[in-house]
C-alpha cells in the first residue's frame, strides 16, 4: 500500500473528537426502560464500524454517553443503538423522537474478533440488554455462516417481561443452522420454558468444547459464573472473549475514567480475550 493511499484513508477517517450530526429516522420502544434509535448522517455519508465497537452519543445541551452499536455493520447508511435509561443523558435521549438530531463521535474500541474463530463452533452467552452489543457479531457470523461449525446462543433474562429483541430471537430459533436457548430467572406458574441461569444453559448446550470460541456479553458480576461454566465444559480462557464496562468520557484514552490496571477500556477494550485480563478480573475491587 502506498503512502498516498494511506494518506487518503487517514483523511477519510472521522476525527474522533469531532461530533457529527445524525438525524433520528426511527425510534423503537423495546422492553421497559430500553429503546432503539435508528440514525442517519445529516450529510448522507456512510458510517463504517465493526461488531463490538461503540459510539459517544451527544444530546445537545445535556451531555455525552458511550453506547454500543447494535445494528448490522454491513448497513453503512443506518446507525443503530439500543439504549437503557439509567442516567441524565440517556433519560434525555429517551425523550427524543424521529426528526430530532443527535451528535455522534466514533466508532471507538476493539471489536469482536471473527476470522480467528473460523472452523470453530461459536457460542454466544448473554442476557437482557447484553444482547444489544452482541447482535452485530451474531449478524456477521450468520453472514459468514459457512465458516463455522455449530452456532449457539444462550440468552437469559430476569423475567418474561424483559426479553430483548424477542421477535428476532424467534426468527433465529426458526433457522436450521442455529441453536437458541432462552431462560428466565423467574416466571409465572404454568410457564413451560426454561427457568434458571444462563450458566445453566451453557451446561446443556451442544458444542465441541475443544473447538469452540465463546463470546460473553454480560455485566461483570454475571460474567464470572458464565466463564466458570465455560471452564467447567472445557473451553479454555484463550478461546473466551468478554466485554467490560467502565464510565467512559473521552473514548480516546486521555481522561483515565475507564482505566483498569494498565488497560484503558475505551482503547484496549471493551472486548478482551479472557486470558489477558483473568488475573485482574478476579479482583473484586481495583
Amino acid at each position: 500500500m502506498t503512502v498516498a493511499v494511506l494518506d487518503r484513508e487517514q483523511a477519510a477517517a472521522p476525527d474522533p473528537m469531532l461530533t457529527r450530526p445524525f438525524r433520528i429516522v426511527r425510534r423503537i420502544a423495546e422492553v421497559d426502560g430500553c429503546f432503539t434509535l435508528h440514525l442517519r448522517a445529516e450529510d448522507g455519508s456512510p458510517f463504517a464500524y465493526r461488531p463490538g465497537q461503540f459510539n459517544m452519543l451527544y444530546v445537545f445541551g445535556v451531555g455525552e454517553v458511550a453506547i454500543s452499536i447494535s445494528g448490522d455493520c454491513r448497513d453503512l447508511t443506518t446507525l443503530v443503538h439500543t439504549v437503557r435509561e439509567v442516567g441524565t443523558v440517556t433519560k434525555a435521549m429517551a425523550k427524543l423522537k424521529p426528526g430530532d438530531v443527535i451528535g455522534v463521535r466514533g466508532p471507538f474500541g476493539t471489536p469482536w474478533p471473527i476470522e480467528e474463530s473460523y472452523g470453530n463452533d461459536i457460542l454466544f452467552v448473554t442476557g437482557t440488554i447484553g444482547l444489544a452489543p452482541l447482535r452485530p457479531l451474531i449478524y456477521e457470523v450468520l453472514h459468514r455462516r459457512e465458516h463455522f461449525g455449530k452456532v449457539v446462543l444462550c440468552y437469559g433474562s430476569r423475567g418474561l417481561h424483559d426479553i430483548l429483541y424477542e421477535k428476532l430471537l424467534h426468527q433465529w430459533r426458526g433457522r436450521f443452522d442455529m441453536q437458541v436457548h432462552v431462560t428466565a430467572h423467574s416466571a409465572p406458574a404454568g410457564y413451560r420454558g426454561r427457568v434458571g441461569s444462563v450458566a445453566g444453559l451453557v451446561k446443556i448446550a451442544r458444542f465441541d468444547p475443544e473447538h469452540t470460541t465463546a463470546y460473553v456479553c454480560r455485566s461483570e458480576t454475571m460474567t464470572r459464573p458464565a466463564v466458570q461454566a465455560l471452564h467447567d465444559r472445557g473451553v479454555t480462557s484463550e478461546r473466551i472473549y468478554v466485554t467490560l464496562e467502565r464510565n467512559m468520557k473521552c473514548a480516546v484514552g486521555f481522561c483515565g475514567h475507564c482505566q483498569m490496571g494498565s488497560s484503558f477500556m475505551c482503547k484496549d477494550g471493551p472486548v478482551y480475550r479472557y486470558d489477558t485480563i483473568e488475573s485482574i478480573f478476579s479482583l473484586r475491587e481495583l
